[in-house]
């Protein structure tokens, strides 16, 4: 427990301070940065000696991986346009979902190899400097990108600077070349909605991905003869992130403002994370598999919107600040979650979790209605 919590308070705490230094230092030195950090850490992480060493090493590879999500966030900002955003953040974020399901498969099969834990971490972080190697000479900013031409640029710039014009923005462009500081990002009612709505709904898939097997066996049934559709939630998160991304890109492409797009994903795919509900009255493996499909793949189509949000509202050079302090929210909001659920079904039982599970979406989805507004500071 101590060497999640540690992760985590790293992971939450740390995308703050992440998402400040992508926007001071742009995105390609500051995700060279940041994942040489984490990648060497991990390698470190394969020298520990004890509860402590390890807990320690992997708070330093928390904060390294912080960065991860502002960064994501800032490059989709620096390079789509508002009707191809949805897909670009629906491809990261699945992405996660992706590598949570093959890594552990990896570090098994590393483990049966070289019969100790210790290599696993020397080489997924051996991965990670290769990725850095990669990102060093493949990309660029689309304003100094050595493999674009002149037309290409000027389009990908031109369209940046219609949407800032036509488009909702919860601020003016009039920082400079400087991030816009926390105190204004702070008075802005769009900010805390952004905040709020992370804060709110994150914990839901923690919910899920650290309880649901628990769940099932609470609710009688064997791991081992339902392990086919344990996975499938988790495969819906996928196909939600895709459709969230894709439907609200297919909404603005035919006309609608890019903000009421999103709203309009996050208010359906909200109602639709209620059908937790139902699962405590109904005691099917296939029904109960497929309430909970039915909320992950709204969560992934809501949260792909929540994480698009940013890069729609904000210059470029503030979209990481912004993204980082909405995962600071989810991160806290997931960390205060995690002991609630284990005090409640400890004492009671998973039925009132659920059900707070299925109503604090609505609440996140009032939130991104109620404080993102049309209008600009």
């Amino acid at each position: 427990a101590m060497i999640v919590i540690a992760f985590r308070v790293a992971y939450a705490f740390g995308q703050t301070a992440a998402g400040r230094l992508l926007d001071w230092l742009g995105t390609r030195l500051g995700l060279l940065i940041t994942v040489t950090w984490y990648s060497i850490a991990t390698m470190v992480t394969s020298t520990a000696s004890g509860l402590r060493s390890f807990a320690s090493c992997w708070f330093l590879v928390g904060s390294g991986e912080s960065a991860n999500w502002p960064g994501a966030t800032k490059t989709v900002a620096e390079w789509f346009p508002k009707s191809e955003r949805g897909w670009a953040v629906a491809l990261f974020d699945s992405g996660s979902s992706v590598g949570g399901a093959v890594a552990p498969l990896l570090v098994f099969w590393l483990y049966k190899t070289f019969g100790s834990w210790r290599p696993a971490f020397l080489i997924v972080g051996s991965l990670g400097l290769v990725w850095v190697i990669l990102w060093r000479l493949l990309y660029h900013p689309p304003e100094t990108h050595p493999n674009l031409g002149p037309a290409e640029r000027e389009m990908i710039l031109t369209a940046k600077r219609d949407e800032q014009r036509t488009e909702t923005r919860a601020m003016s462009d009039d920082h400079g070349e400087q991030p816009a500081p926390w105190r204004a990002l702070l008075r802005l009612p769009h900010t805390w909605g952004i905040i709020l709505g992370r804060a709110l709904t994150d914990p839901v898939w923690f919910f899920i991905t650290d309880w649901f097997a628990i769940y099932l066996v609470a609710k009688g049934f064997k791991l081992e003869n339902t392990l086919a559709g344990f996975w499938i939630p988790f495969l819906a998160a996928d196909l939600g992130n895709f459709s969230g991304g894709g439907f609200s890109s297919w909404l603005i492409r035919r006309g609608w403002p890019v903000l009421r797009a999103r709203k309009f994903v996050i208010l359906v795919c909200g109602i639709g994370m209620t059908l937790l509900i139902p699962a405590v009255f109904v005691s099917k493996f296939w029904l109960i598999v497929s309430l909970f499909a039915i909320s992950t793949f709204a969560y992934a189509a809501w949260s792909t919107m929540a994480l698009s949000l940013p890069s729609d509202l904000y210059p470029s050079r503030t979209v990481a600040t912004v993204s980082g302090m909405s995962g600071t929210g989810a991160g806290v909001g997931t960390i205060i979650s995690t002991f609630l659920i284990g005090w409640i079904s400890d004492r009671y039982s998973f039925e009132p979790v659920l059900v707070a599970a299925s109503f604090v979406p609505l609440l996140a989805t009032a939130c991104v209605f109620l404080l993102v507004k049309k209008g600009s500071a």
